[in-house]
C-alpha cells in the first residue's frame, strides 16, 4: 500500500463483502495476490447446507442451528468467515467507492473512494450483488407523515417494537411476507397493501440436531450436497423431473404435488416440479390449482381468498419468485389484519396521520415500505465506473441490458462483476452462482498471469451472442408473462426486458470457460504494460 496522500495499489480490488468477495478472496489470495475489500455499507430461502460458503475448511468446523437461517444465524457465521480466514487483515471497513477509470498506458484501474482516497489496482471486481439500491416509490405526501416511517432494506439494526401498533405494510414481496407474518400477531392492526399476491410455499422450517449435522459431514453429505448443485438448473441440490405434467395420471399428479409442496417444502414445488409447467400453459395451470387448493384450506373469509389465491392467477406460477412462509396464511387471515388491493383502490396519498385511498383514510402510526429494490442492474448502474470512452455502465446499458455472460462488459478491461445482470443469479441458489463464477474468475487469472496478459476485455461479439442467447431462453418461457423484478417491471418506467440467464446453471459455467478456449476467443487481450513488482 502506499502512503498516505499517494495513491494505493493492490492487485485486486473487490467490492463487496457478501459470499462472492468473500469466496474470491480466499482464491485469489492463494495465487499470491494482494486484495482489498471495501464494505460499501430475514431469514434465507435456501436450506442448509448449500447456503454458505462451499469450502470444507468452515463447514467442517461450524453448524446452523435452523434448517434456514435467519439474519443473526448469518451474522454468527459470518464472523465465523472472518476470523477463519482472517479477513480483516485484507480489508478496508466503511469505506465507499465514488467511481473509477481505466488507465490504458498503465493498464490499471484507478478507483476513487468518498474520503478523499484513491487506490490503484490491475484488477477490478465489484462484488455488490443483485440488491444494494433499494425502490422506493413516489407516494404523494409521506413527507407530511407524523409516524415512524421504515424500509425493510434499511431497518434499524436495534430492532422495532409494533408491539399495539396500527400498521400499514406496502408490498408483499420476499421481505413484504416476512414482515407481515411477524407484524400481524403483535400489532393492533396491520393493513397490507397488494398490488399482487405472492404465492408462497411452506418454508418447513425445522431446528437442526448438531449430532445428525456432524455426521451427515462425516459421512460426505456435505460434500455431495454442494457438489450436486454443479448439475441443476438452479445450483440447487434438486432438478425438474424428467417428465411433462400429463404424462402422469391426475392421482399420481396430486400425489407427487403433495410430496413436493407438503412434504419436501421450500423450493421443491418450484425447481423440482414437472419439466414442463415453466413453458407449457396448461401444464403451469395445474401446478396453479393445486397450489391454491392448499392454501383456501388455509383461509376463511372468502374476500380474503380472492385476493390471496384467486381463481384466475394474475400471471403463471412460478414466474414471480415465491416467497417461502411459516404461517403467513394464518396471519392474514386474522381479523385485526386488512388487505387492500392497490389496483382496485391506489393509494392516492399520505397524509399526517395515515394512508388514503378511494376506501377512505386508514389511520396508522407506522408505514412500513416493503417495496424491494432497483434489482439486479441498479446496483452497477448506479456507480460512476467510467469505460475507456469515458461513458459509464449505464450508458453502456441505456438502450438495452447487455453484458458478455453475466461476468464482464466491453469497454471495461481488467473488470469483472459477480452475482449481477444476466447471469443466473435471481433463478440460482446465490453460493452456488458466486461459487461457481468466481471459479471461473480464478481459472481466468491463472491463465492470464501464464500468458503474461495484462489487458483482458469481453469482445462485442462476445456480449452480443451472450444477449441473444438471454432473449432466446427467456423468450421461450412463461416468465415474460409476469409483471417482475426479475424483469425490472417492479420500478415504474424501467426498461421490461430479461435481467437474469434462464438457461440454467451447466450452460452458464460452460459459456464461461468456453469462452478461454481457442486462444480467449471471447476476449481481447493485450501484454504490453508489465508492472515489475506486482504478481499480476
Amino acid at each position: 500500500m502506499g502512503s498516505m496522500g499517494e495513491p494505493q495499489y493492490c492487485d485486486v480490488l473487490l467490492v463487496g463483502a457478501g459470499f462472492a468477495s468473500f469466496t474470491l478472496l480466499n482464491r485469489l489470495r492463494k495465487l499470491g495476490l494482494d486484495h482489498w475489500n471495501c464494505y460499501p455499507g430475514a431469514r434465507v430461502d435456501s436450506d442448509t447446507p448449500i447456503y454458505q460458503l462451499f469450502d470444507k475448511e468452515l463447514w467442517e468446523d461450524f453448524t446452523f442451528k435452523e434448517r434456514y437461517a435467519g439474519w443473526p444465524e448469518l451474522r454468527r457465521y459470518f464472523k465465523h468467515v472472518e476470523k477463519k480466514w482472517n479477513i480483516e487483515d485484507h480489508t478496508e471497513y466503511n469505506k465507499h467507492v465514488d467511481g473509477a477509470i481505466f488507465d490504458e498506458k498503465k493498464h490499471m484501474w484507478t478507483v476513487e473512494c468518498s474520503d478523499g482516497t484513491e487506490i490503484n489496482c490491475r484488477w477490478f471486481i465489484p462484488c455488490i450483488g443483485f440488491a444494494a439500491r433499494r425502490y422506493q416509490p413516489p407516494i404523494q405526501g409521506l413527507s407530511e407523515f407524523k409516524g415512524d416511517v421504515y424500509h425493510t432494506a434499511v431497518w434499524p439494526q436495534h430492532g422495532v417494537n409494533l408491539k399495539g401498533k396500527r400498521v400499514a405494510q406496502i408490498g408483499t414481496g420476499a421481505s413484504g411476507i416476512q414482515c407481515a407474518q411477524e407484524i400481524g400477531p403483535i400489532a393492533k392492526s396491520l393493513t397490507l397493501y397488494q398490488r399482487t399476491p405472492n404465492f408462497c410455499l411452506p418454508m418447513n422450517q425445522r431446528p437442526l440436531d448438531p449430532k445428525e449435522e456432524e455426521q451427515k459431514k462425516k459421512n460426505g453429505d456435505y460434500e455431495k450436497a454442494m457438489n450436486d448443485t454443479r448439475k441443476t438448473f438452479s445450483g440447487f441440490t434438486y432438478e425438474f423431473a424428467d417428465k411433462n405434467t400429463f404424462d402422469d395420471s391426475p392421482e399420481e399428479r396430486e400425489k407427487f404435488y403433495n410430496h413436493l409442496l407438503n412434504e419436501l417444502g421450500g423450493f421443491h414445488f418450484w425447481l423440482g416440479g414437472y419439466k414442463d409447467y415453466l413453458f407449457d400453459d396448461a401444464a403451469n395451470m395445474e401446478a396453479y390449482k393445486f397450489w391454491r387448493k392448499t392454501v383456501l384450506k388455509r383461509i376463511k373469509d372468502p374476500e380474503k381468498q380472492k385476493l390471496l389465491a384467486p381463481e384466475v392467477p394474475p400471471h403463471p406460477w412460478g414466474t414471480k419468485r415465491p416467497s417461502l412462509e411459516q404461517r403467513i396464511y394464518e396471519v392474514l387471515g386474522q381479523d385485526n389484519v386488512e388487505i387492500i388491493d392497490v389496483n382496485e383502490y391506489p393509494i392516492e396519498r399520505v397524509e399526517a396521520n395515515g394512508l388514503v385511498t378511494k376506501k377512505g383514510l386508514v389511520e396508522v402510526d407506522v408505514l412500513v415500505l416493503a417495496t424491494g429494490f432497483d434489482s439486479v442492474t441498479g446496483s452497477l448502474g448506479q456507480l460512476n465506473i467510467r469505460a475507456t470512452d469515458g461513458t459509464t455502465i449505464a450508458d453502456h446499458w441505456k438502450d438495452r441490458l447487455q453484458t458478455s455472460m453475466g461476468i464482464a462488459i466491453p469497454g471495461f478491461p481488467n473488470m469483472f462483476f459477480l452475482y449481477g445482470p444476466q447471469a443466473p443469479t435471481a433463478f440460482s441458489n446465490g453460493p452456488s452462482c458466486t461459487q461457481f463464477q468466481a471459479e471461473f474468475v480464478e481459472e481466468a487469472f491463472k491463465r492470464i498471469r501464464a500468458d503474461g496478459i495484462t489487458r483482458f476485455e469481453a469482445t462485442k461479439e462476445a456480449e452480443d451472442d451472450w444477449t441473444k442467447r438471454m432473449h432466446e431462453k427467456w423468450d421461450a418461457s412463461l416468465f415474460p408473462k409476469a409483471k417482475s423484478w426479475y424483469s425490472g417491471a417492479n420500478v415504474p418506467g424501467k426498461r421490461v426486458e430479461p435481467l437474469n440467464w434462464a438457461g440454467g446453471m451447466p450452460d452458464y459455467c460452460a459459456a464461461l470457460y468456453g469462452s478461454l478456449d481457442h486462444d480467449y476467443q471471447g476476449w481481447h487481450t493485450d501484454k504490453t504494460k508489465q508492472k515489475q513488482d506486482t504478481a499480476i
